[in-house]
């Protein structure tokens, strides 16, 4: 997809606590090291021709895409040509929104390299953000691939990994690589004061988190903060039983982004030998149970019971 100035802007979220989407959050905290280098070599473009490939590679939720969406703003400006491959412009083989998916498709990659092609790029830079490579199915990943191994002269694609191991060696080979590192405790703060400025953010909860405010923006709109609480009191309750287990398994269960609140439980109370087999629980239950509060509450009695025999 094709973007100007104006439709960045109309591109909203719909988050009760109006987080913004990366597209129009202005606010980056952290990763300056990743940012100055960028621009240096941005400004001297002129001398020593700028990388045209710059993987932000890192855990979710950290400013990977808002830092590539400032980027593109600076690089593209009012003149340029901005496209745009992520899931949310997904498209089938006819041209179709793909609402459905899990994974980029290559028709969409194909899409964009059309318009890319037919763009008259007003003698501006082009961007070519990908949010996120993880995502690409392996034939949309040999088209860009393919698209990389010449890419066009004034052309910069921005590429989001969230884990380098699933991205193909010869996409890691041709790209400037840049490491963005997990927030700390005080750069979440200074986050939290922007975006949660009326609530009261817990450091058990920022500790939850992993240096990622986007774990702590699910943890508030799904009331994960909340229910992690209960979870390590229930586990901490000798007088807890199967009816209580079972009525936090279903809060648990409802909210599929807050099966991974078991592994933080696991490492939070130290059983890391609990870990693979929990991990393996909560990674079947799509595949396996008919009731996922079925594998929650197996989960969270092996905990139960990781705890009884330490």
């Amino acid at each position: 997809m094709v973007y100007n100035a104006e439709t960045m802007a109309q591109k909203k979220t719909s988050s009760s606590y109006k987080f913004p989407a990366p597209i129009d959050n202005g606010q980056l905290i952290g990763h300056r090291a990743v940012r100055r280098a960028f621009d240096e070599a941005w400004a001297r473009r002129n001398e020593y021709p700028l990388h045209p490939v710059w993987m932000l590679a890192g855990a979710r939720g950290i400013g990977k895409a808002t830092m590539a969406y400032q980027i593109a703003h600076q690089v593209y400006g009012n003149i340029g040509d901005f496209f745009i491959i992520d899931m949310e412009h997904n498209i089938d083989k006819d041209g179709r929104a793909k609402t459905d998916g899990k994974v980029i498709s290559v028709y969409t990659v194909r899409a964009m390299i059309e318009k890319m092609q037919l763009s008259s790029m007003s003698g501006g830079w082009r961007v070519v953000l990908i949010d996120s490579v993880d995502e690409l199915n392996t034939a949309a990943s040999n088209a860009i691939l393919k698209l990389l191994e010449e890419p066009p002269a004034n052309t910069l694609f921005l590429l989001v990994v969230h884990q380098l191991s699933n991205v193909l060696p010869t996409i890691r080979s041709r790209s400037r690589i840049e490491k963005m590192m997990p927030l700390g405790i005080s750069e979440l703060r200074e986050l939290c004061a922007m975006f949660l400025p009326e609530e009261e953010i817990s450091t058990a909860t920022l500790r939850l988190a992993s240096g990622s405010f986007g774990k702590i923006a699910n943890l508030k709109t799904t009331g994960g903060d909340d229910i992690y609480s209960e979870l390590l009191e229930l586990l901490e309750n000798p007088r807890a039983n199967s009816a209580d287990t079972m009525r936090l398994a279903k809060k648990i269960a409802a909210e599929p982004a807050l099966h991974g609140i078991l592994l933080d439980a696991i490492a939070h109370l130290g059983l890391a030998d609990l870990y693979p087999t929990a991990t393996r629980d909560i990674a079947s239950i799509s595949t396996i149970y008919l009731e996922p509060e079925i594998a929650i509450f197996k989960v969270i009695n092996d905990i139960k019971t990781g705890l009884l025999r330490r």
